[in-house]
Formats: structure tokens, C-alpha cells, sequence
């Protein structure tokens, strides 16, 4: 490393935490990082994400992060021009150098800012002090180096924030053929952009270089200038005062009077639950929580903090073959109720399989299981209890649990918890709700995990799991209780579990030739599209996946007009193309749009064709704790993504039949349920008076806004007012109107106005629901489901204007995912006793295998029961359609 130290040297790290905060912010898109509620976290993520390598590579032993506190410092004083070309910091940016703060505190690390100073005299002045340590500085700005010495590194990232070259005295004049001490007086010279120094003209770094070399330093070139010769000497003596200036201004202060010293900077030890509460709050996975965790020491080192006293303890009871029946009933003589379980093994649908169960009591009496070695009287009092509907039974993910048992031929029955559906309904939005996640979240309790070095005989993990389900189900259900949402949770989220979970389990056949011919269509038509690209960019070899490649055709060869700058070039982005080929048309857009769309559906039909099933069916997984609005998405496959309205998108849900044995689909949906919610929230008269009469919505609001007999309503016009209606659910401005549909946007204002004069109960509702959101801090559905919105007080304009649409559309959105799933258990209710099932929800559809001869009675049970769900201001209208496939089935 080029240091003169020795393993017992103490280590220090100091960390500039602007700069750091910068280059994360800079190396992970902004837009794949920020709460549900519109805070972006990418700065804070990719930050965390280096400290954690940081900190378990170099292992320190103690450390500081130093933020700057404004623009304004002692050097803006002696050069107003300093750092005065900077923009602002992005939108995106702001607020999260105040999030890295405050997850720093928790982490038990010292951070530091002082009014009138940068980071960079803070780190300095702490490295100076530092004699005793061996000091490593991480930073992304090169004035550091002026500190490089024996004991002190500067650790400089050379790309994001992940690779870190190492400055050591020796690297230093390596890379620039200086010593450290001589490169301030170079960097004077030469100038800097990004400080706003303006450099000497015609002197470069080779000639900054060379004349600090044969000089020695820049006191001795101003003492030699005279001695200059050609035009760059010239120069340099007419700007020997600015030189000075960069030089006093690159200078960092070493002599900080600071509150503490390089002494005072160990570990004060990470507070794991203010951690997991940060992390939750910021809506980052386990592994980067878990990563941090493990490279900060906590309290007492590594291990995790205590208990709380009151967390209970369970007797395991050893049981000999033979003796679970009696275990299971109890003293009582009849069988257990009010048992916890959790279960080792595979829960995906139509694949599940059980290794191991274990067992928590009501007296906290426990017992672990191999399932393999049960005996057989043993198998048989487990598959009676499991099955049993009245002996209650608490699990965390249920339908997880249905599918591994259901792989051993039993069928799960009597689920009276589920605490992940539980935490999910008072914390939604969290990107987990793994077990020992919600243990650490809601009871701030560490839980262990199995070890492989132990039997399970010797290892009672299982039972330490099966034990925290237990207290969950206590403690989620007082906290339930208190936001009154025991009964969204008791009467409709924990009943569609096992709705889901059977629906799961029987999925949906397909024709997998159909999709194969798909396939073979779809992989045509990209080449095919791409090819006639090629012939326009005169290419062949051209690659329509490059974003090189198509920067070069797209403003170079074909020279149009430039997207959106980035890093590397301008966007090649699928937003930026679609606006480019709306305002400037070009055959070589139209095919690299046709070839990025059927290379989208390949990809849709490569992922079903895998998921297939040996019973030739489909099983996807529905998610109950994904979206925070209370929808529920469907994965591995996902069947929500495939178009309905195109015609590639057609062919593939045709490819979805009937099972044999039965006799055809039937679909049923809601017809604009949102816009039928809006109505009954805003009590806006119009609305409510269009959907009373059994008008057409669109036509009805068009001859309102544009103030002309409904049945002159045109194609165009009801256009324009669909997606001004729509659009609102989700926040639209009056210029997000203006690119949908192509027109200025003060056409699209006045639009808007003209929608408002006449339907003023809608844009009251709008401001009226924000509005209680700031106050309250969440929004609610019609049934009480919440969901918290935080950022609706925030500083940052950008964090804020999303949890405001965030809050328009929660509500509405909500209550529309809150009927279908209660239409789904009116309709299971129905069915049962029936051969005809429910397979799939999309959305606001619902998709039937009927059985022969049940047709009419299921059709008039979807549209009964679906039409029944709730009772609003406005009628629900429900459609039906039927056939041999989804798509025909369709209507």
C-alpha cells in the first residue's frame, strides 16, 4: 500500500459525503430508485451501497463522513466566481444527502458540517491531526491528493461509485509525475472547470507539469517567471494573481477548530432496529440493509443487539413415532387450534414440496418436524390437522404454505392468520415482507436463521420462526385493530389467499403450439423490421440493440433532431424515440419501433413457453403484497402485461383454451370502474347524472366540455376528454395532456378549465383528497385500506409531486382493487359445490373455466355477484363474453 504502518496502526476512513452522495446519485438511475410516495433514493442507496464495501474491505476502526452546508463559504468571499457556474443540484438530488445523514446516525457514525467551510477542510483538518492512525480518505475530487502522504490514502472512485483506485504517495507521481505536495500548485495552473478556476490559456497539463518539475513548486515558477518564454509565459505572467488566487482557494484548511478529533470517531455502535426502520422507511430490500449491518459494528461488535426482556420463550417437545395425533389434540381432547406454523420447502404453484414443519402452540409448547421420517400414523394426524377447517392455524404467507403442503397431497384449511398480508396492510410499499423482515420491523426482535452445521434435531430454528409467527399474529392484530383495518384484513385479504392459492394451483391450459407459431412469427418479424432498418441506414451489420450504434444512424447518418443528453450520447430511450418519431416521422423510426415492440412480445412469448407446466397449464403467482394501491400483480408469468387491445396481443391470450374436460371460458369485467369510483368519491352531479341515465361517459363529458350536442361528439373529441378523464386519476397536468395527445399545451389548459367549469365536484374532490393526505399522512379506499404518503410534506418539489398524484390515485385505484377482490369471494362462495372455477384475475377481469352444462348459472352468478359488491352512488355494469380461448372469450 505504499504506507509506513504496521497491522496495529489504528485505521481511520473519512468519507467526503457530498461528493460520495454525487457519484452515487449519478451511477444508478434515478428513476428505478424512490419510495411509493415519490422520494427518490438513489444517491442514498448507491451511497450505502459503497460504505458497506468500504467499511468490509478496509475494516476501520474508526470513521467520519463530511458534508458541505451550502454554496456559500470563506471562499466565495475572496472569489465570488467560485463554483458560481454550478447548476443546481438536480430535483431528483434533493433531500437525500439529508436521508444519508440520518441513516449515518443510526449506523452510529459521526458526521460533520460547519457553516462557512466545505467537507474538504473538515477531512483535512481531521487527516492532519491524524498522526497516529492510518488514514484513508474517500472522495471523487482530485484536491484531495494535496493530503496524500505516508500515513493518509485517498481513495478516488473511477467509475460510479464501486471502484476505488488507490492514491498512496507513489501512485500519485505515477499517474501524475508529481508529489503530492506539488499537485495543488499544478491543479493552480492548470486551472479547474468544475471549481470555476479559469486556467493560464495555451498552458495544458503537459506544460503545468513540466513547469512545476523544473521549478519545484509554484512559489519558485512565480520567483522564475521572467525566465518564461513564447507565448505561454506571456500569458502567465499577465495572470500570476489568479494562479495565486487557485492556488489559495484549491489550499484546504488544516487547522479547524472542530468539536471532535480523530480520537472520538469510533463506531458508537449500529442501533439495528432504527436501522430496519430507516431502511423500511426508505423501502430498500434485506440484502442491502443485511450488507450494511454486517460491515458496521454494532454495540459489542459484530453481534446483534439483545432481545427485548419480554420476548418468550418455547419448550420444544421431543416426540417419539407414534405420538403426534395425541400432540395435536391436546389435553382437551379435541384438536389444537390457535397453532402457529411455518414450513421449510418450495411454494410455487403446480411445484410445491414440504421438508420440514414446525409447530407453536397456544401454551408455546413447540415441535419441529422432518416430514420424510414420519411414520405413517404420524403422516396421517398431521394431513387431518393441516386439513381440518376448525383447528385454526397462523402462517406468514399463506399461499406459499398451501402449495408446499399441496405437493404432499394436502390441502391446507383453517388459516385464521397470515401475518405477511397483516404487515403488508399496515406498512404497504415495502419491498419485503420476508419473516424475519417483518419480526425485526413490527417487534424489533433479530430472528436466527438454520444453520447447515446442525441436525435438525440440534438446530430449533424452525421453531424460533414458528414462535415469532405466533407473537405477529398477537401484535399485527392490535395494530390492526387500531388503523380499523381488522376487517379489510379478516373479511377480505386473508379469505382471497386461499381463493388465490387455489386459483394458482389449478392455472390455465395453453396450446403450446399456437404460442410456438407465435414464437416463429414474432422472431420473423424482428428480423424482418430490423433488416429494413439496416437497408435505410445502409448497415448491414447494423445492431438495433446498440444505444452506440443508433446514436451514430439516428444523429449522424440520418442527422435528426437530438433527444435527451446523457452520459454516453443522446437517449436512445424508448419514451425519447416515440416523441422523436411523432414530431419528426422517418421510416427507420417506425421500424425500430415495430422491431423494439414484436422483440418485447418475443420476449413475453420466450417467458410463457418456459412456464408451462408437464399438466400443460399455466400457473402463475399472484402477488397480495406488491402494489401499495391494493392491486394484485401476477408473476413468473406475468399474465397483466400482455396487450388486450392489439393484435399481437390477441393472438397470444388465444392461446389460452379451455382444459380439457370442460366446456368454455367465460370473461367477466367491470366496465370503467375507476371513472365509476371517481364519481362516487367527487359526488360530482354531472357524472353521477351520465351513469344514472346510461349514458356513454365520454360522449356525455365531451358535449359538456366542448359545449356541443352529444351526437356530434367526434372520434377526435371524445379522444381528447377520455384521456383528460383518465388521466386525472393519475395527476395529469395540463402539459402531460398536451404530449398524450399532441396538442399545445394551452389548447390541453383550456381543455382542463373547460373540464372543471363544468364538472366542478370532480377538481373539488382532487384538491379536497390531497389536501387530508398532507394532514393525515396517508389516503384511504372506501373500505379503509391506507396507504401512508410521507413525502407530501417534503422539502423536495419532486418527492412531493408524486405522492401527490400518489394520493389522487391511491383511492380510486384502491377501491377499484377492493371490489374485485370482494367480487371474487362473492363468486367463490357461489361456485362452491360447482365443478366450474376461477382462474385468473386481470385487473378488473375475471376469466372462468366452466364446466358442461353450468354456463348459464355461472354467467348469471359473475354478473350477480360482481354487480353486488358494493353499492355506490353510480351503477356497476359488469360484461360478459365466452369462448373457446381468452381471446374469443372476450367482448
Amino acid at each position: 500500500m505504499g504506507q509506513v504502518t504496521d497491522s496495529t496502526t489504528p485505521r481511520l476512513l473519512l468519507i467526503d459525503g457530498h461528493s460520495m452522495a454525487f457519484r452515487a446519485f449519478y451511477a444508478l438511475p434515478a428513476e428505478n430508485f424512490s419510495t411509493t410516495g415519490g422520494q427518490h433514493t438513489n444517491a442514498v442507496y448507491g451511497f450505502l451501497s459503497m460504505l458497506a464495501n468500504i467499511v468490509a474491505e478496509e475494516k476501520p476502526d474508526s470513521m467520519a463522513v463530511a458534508f458541505d452546508v451550502g454554496r456559500k463559504t470563506f471562499r466565495t468571499e475572496m472569489f465570488p466566481e467560485y463554483k458560481a457556474q454550478r447548476e443546481a443540484a438536480p430535483e431528483e438530488f434533493r433531500g437525500q444527502v439529508e436521508l444519508i445523514r440520518e441513516v449515518l446516525q443510526t449506523l452510529g457514525i459521526t458526521t460533520l458540517s460547519r457553516e462557512n467551510f466545505e467537507a474538504d477542510d473538515i477531512v483535512a483538518t481531521l487527516a492532519t491531526e491524524a498522526t497516529n492512525y492510518d488514514t484513508l480518505i474517500v472522495t471523487g475530487d482530485r484536491d484531495y491528493l494535496q493530503l496524500v502522504n505516508d500515513t493518509t490514502t485517498v481513495l478516488y472512485p473511477m467509475r460510479g461509485v464501486s471502484t476505488l483506485h488507490r492514491f498512496t504517495p507513489a501512485a500519485v507521481e505515477e499517474k501524475y509525475q508529481l508529489t503530492p505536495a506539488q499537485y495543488p500548485d499544478f491543479a493552480a495552473l492548470r486551472g479547474d472547470p468544475s471549481d470555476n478556476l479559469p486556467g493560464v490559456p495555451k498552458v495544458g497539463e503537459k506544460t503545468a507539469t513540466k513547469w512545476i518539475l523544473q521549478y519545484g513548486s509554484l512559489d519558485e515558477l512565480v520567483a522564475h517567471a521572467d525566465e518564461i518564454k513564447g507565448v505561454a509565459g506571456q500569458n502567465f505572467r499577465d495572470r500570476i494573481e489568479q494562479v495565486k488566487m487557485n492556488r489559495t482557494l484549491t489550499q484546504m484548511i488544516t487547522d479547524m477548530d472542530l468539536e471532535v478529533g480523530p480520537d472520538d470517531l469510533a463506531f458508537r455502535g449500529a442501533a439495528v432496529a432504527e436501522v430496519a426502520a430507516k431502511f423500511d422507511e426508505l423501502e430498500f430490500g434485506t440484502n442491502l440493509r443485511e450488507r450494511v449491518l454486517a460491515a458496521i459494528p454494532n454495540d459489542g461488535g459484530s453481534a446483534p443487539e439483545a432481545q427485548p426482556a419480554d420476548a418468550p420463550t418455547v419448550t420444544v417437545d421431543e416426540l417419539n413415532p407414534g405420538e403426534l395425533a395425541s400432540w395435536l389434540t391436546g389435553s382437551a381432547g379435541e384438536r389444537k387450534s390457535g397453532v402457529a406454523v411455518y414450513l421449510q420447502g418450495n411454494g410455487q404453484p403446480g411445484r410445491g414440496d414440504a421438508s420440514a414443519l414446525a409447530l407453536v402452540d397456544a401454551e408455546h409448547h413447540g415441535i419441529q418436524l422432518e416430514l420424510a421420517d414420519l411414520d405413517a400414523a404420524d403422516d396421517k394426524a398431521l394431513k387431518a390437522w393441516l386439513e381440518d377447517e376448525e383447528a385454526q392455524k397462523y402462517l406468514h404467507d399463506s399461499k406459499a404454505a398451501y402449495h408446499m403442503l399441496l405437493g404432499r397431497g394436502i390441502e391446507l384449511a383453517g388459516v385464521a392468520h397470515d401475518t405477511a398480508l397483516a404487515a403488508y396492510l399496515l406498512r404497504p410499499g415495502q419491498r419485503t415482507y420476508e419473516l424475519s423482515d417483518v419480526y425485526q420491523r413490527h417487534l424489533q426482535r433479530t430472528l436466527g436463521t438454520p444453520s447447515d452445521q446442525l441436525s435438525l434435531l440440534e438446530d430449533t430454528s424452525l421453531v424460533d420462526s414458528a414462535l415469532a409467527i405466533a407473537e405477529l399474529a398477537v401484535a399485527l392484530t392490535a395494530d390492526l385493530e387500531e388503523i380499523d383495518s381488522l376487517e379489510l384484513y379478516a373479511d377480505l385479504e386473508l379469505p382471497l389467499a386461499g381463493i388465490l392459492a387455489r386459483m394458482e394451483a389449478t392455472g390455465i391450459a395453453v396450446d403450446m403450439s399456437r404460442l410456438e407459431d407465435q414464437l416463429e412469427l414474432f422472431a420473423e418479424q424482428v428480423a424482418q423490421q430490423e433488416q429494413a432498418a439496416r437497408e435505410i441506414a445502409e448497415d448491414d451489420k447494423l445492431n438495433l440493440n446498440s444505444p452506440k450504434q443508433l446514436q451514430v444512424v439516428l444523429f449522424e447518418t440520418l442527422d435528426l433532431p437530438k433527444t435527451k443528453k446523457t452520459k454516453t450520447g443522446y437517449s436512445t430511450a424508448a419514451k425519447e424515440i416515440e416523441q422523436l418519431a411523432a414530431e419528426h416521422p422517418h421510416p427507420f423510426l417506425d421500424y425500430l419501433l415495430a422491431h423494439r415492440e414484436y422483440q418485447k412480445l418475443k420476449v413475453t412469448l420466450e417467458g410463457l413457453i418456459k412456464t408451462v407446466q408437464p399438466d400443460g397449464r399455466i400457473h402463475t403467482t399472484f402477488n397480495q403484497t406488491v402494489a401499495s394501491t391494493g392491486r394484485l400483480s401476477s408473476a413468473e408469468p406475468n399474465l397483466q402485461n400482455i396487450p388486450v387491445r392489439t393484435e399481437a396481443g390477441r393472438k397470444i391470450r388465444s392461446a389460452f383454451i379451455v382444459g380439457e374436460g370442460y366446456e368454455t371460458l367465460l370473461t367477466a369485467d367491470y366496465s370503467q370502474i375507476e371513472m365509476r369510483v371517481m364519481a362516487h368519491l367527487s359526488d360530482d352531479p354531472g357524472l353521477i347524472e351520465a351513469y344514472r341515465e346510461g349514458e356513454d361517459l365520454h360522449n356525455y363529458v365531451g358535449s359538456k366540455v366542448f359545449d356541443v350536442p352529444v351526437d356530434e361528439v367526434t372520434p377526435e373529441l371524445r379522444r381528447r376528454v377520455k384521456a383528460m378523464s383518465y388521466g386525472l386519476v393519475y395527476g395529469l397536468s395540463a402539459f402531460g395532456l398536451s404530449q398524450q395527445l399532441g396538442i399545445p399545451a394551452g389548447e390541453a389548459r383550456t381543455i382542463m378549465e373547460a373540464y372543471f367549469d363544468r364538472f366542478g365536484g370532480v377538481k373539488r374532490y382532487l384538491s379536497e383528497v390531497v389536501e387530508q393526505a398532507r394532514k393525515d399522512g396517508y389516503t384511504a379506499t372506501i373500505f379503509g385500506r391506507r396507504r401512508y404518503l410521507p413525502e407530501l410534506n417534503s422539502d423536495n418539489r419532486l418527492a412531493r409531486e408524486n405522492a401527490e398524484r400518489a394520493a389522487l390515485n391511491a383511492p380510486i385505484q384502491g377501491t377499484a382493487a377492493d371490489i374485485i377482490k370482494i367480487a371474487m369471494i362473492r363468486v367463490d362462495r357461489e361456485l362452491r359445490g360447482m365443478k366450474s372455477r376461477v382462474l385468473l384475475q386481470v385487473h378488473d377481469e375475471l376469466v372462468v373455466e366452466v364446466a358442461s352444462g353450468e354456463r348459464d348459472e355461472v354467467k348469471a352468478i359473475l354478473e350477480r355477484e360482481m354487480d353486488s359488491a358494493i353499492e355506490l352512488k353510480v351503477p356497476l355494469e359488469v360484461s360478459t363474453g365466452e369462448g373457446t380461448d381468452w381471446d374469443a372469450a372476450g367482448h
